[in-house]
């Protein structure tokens, strides 16, 4: 079977309020731009009815035609680990991740398959390189964290990026089969460490002005979940300081054999690949 154009990936945790209308969204965008693209999404241990309801529309064949998949964590392991765990299964040329509320619209991913066909081989969606295109902006107080942890990102971590967490991210396949692998980081943190391990390999990466909107429904928590971001900050920058990505990248021979083949898609626990030891 050949592979699909594009993957799209949404990690999922008790998104049963939502997730039908995200699915509506992803797959009516999916057909009338015309992507040959696959959707898999990432059921994180949800308790709700969040892998029933993705299971009834992928037997709805005339709505999800074959392209929709579930993957099941083995239990809760946070937003890091099931965007790897959905990315390192993606089947597309290129693979890209977005968060289930599509703050992002699903069609401002052009933007990004337009930066990996001009010759990035990451691009990241940005809230702040383009205020206006900001349909609903955070409350004050989340604009005032936000910045100040986008900062203390690219002081502590050298990322010279306006946002660092957008949940709007998109891969040449190649690309992410190698971060993905490297990763380490398992939660809300993950996303300043593959910029990271995708500056530490030399890959090129663009930074792209996406229309986004705020979603109330956000379960960050900029206290609890921020303090705990900037641990794993730095915790990477220890790790870094110690050799221990350059000894990982280093144990990288081939990368030619690390590309995962087409694999049978089904509704069932599937064994995440593992990355890399760091």
């Amino acid at each position: 079977m050949a592979h699909p154009h594009v993957s799209i990936v949404i990690p999922a945790y008790n998104e049963a309020s939502r997730i039908d209308a995200t699915l509506e969204r992803v797959l009516v965008c999916v057909t009338t731009q015309g992507w040959d693209a696959e959707i898999l999404v990432v059921d994180d241990g949800s308790t709700d009815e969040t892998p029933k309801i993705v299971e009834q529309w992928m037997h709805r064949p005339d709505r999800s035609k074959g392209r929709l998949h579930l993957i099941q964590n083995p239990g809760n392991r946070g937003k890091g680990y099931s965007v790897r765990n959905g990315l390192l299964q993606a089947a597309g040329e290129i693979v890209m991740f977005t968060d289930a509320d599509l703050s992002a619209p699903m069609e401002e991913a052009e933007r990004l398959f337009a930066a990996i066909e001009d010759g990035a081989d990451v691009a990241i969606g940005s809230r702040w390189l383009d205020r206006q295109r900001q349909t609903i902006q955070q409350p004050m107080y989340r604009q005032f964290f936000g910045r100040c942890f986008n900062w203390i990102t690219r002081q502590v971590m050298n990322l010279p990026f306006h946002d660092t967490q957008c949940g709007f991210k998109a891969f040449r396949r190649e690309a992410a089969q190698v971060i993905f692998r490297l990763q380490t980081i398992e939660r809300w943190g993950f996303d300043p460490e593959i910029l990271f391990i995708a500056r530490k390999l030399g890959y090129v990466i663009c930074e792209v002005p996406v229309t986004w909107g705020h979603d109330e429904r956000s379960r960050l928590s900029y206290l609890k979940d921020g303090m705990k971001m900037l641990e794993e900050m730095a915790m990477v920058r220890r790790n870094s300081l110690a050799g221990r990505y350059d000894e990982a990248i280093a144990a990288i021979t081939d990368t030619s054999t690390m590309v995962t083949p087409q694999v049978k898609r089904a509704a069932k626990t599937a064994t995440p690949a593992r990355p890399t030891s760091i």
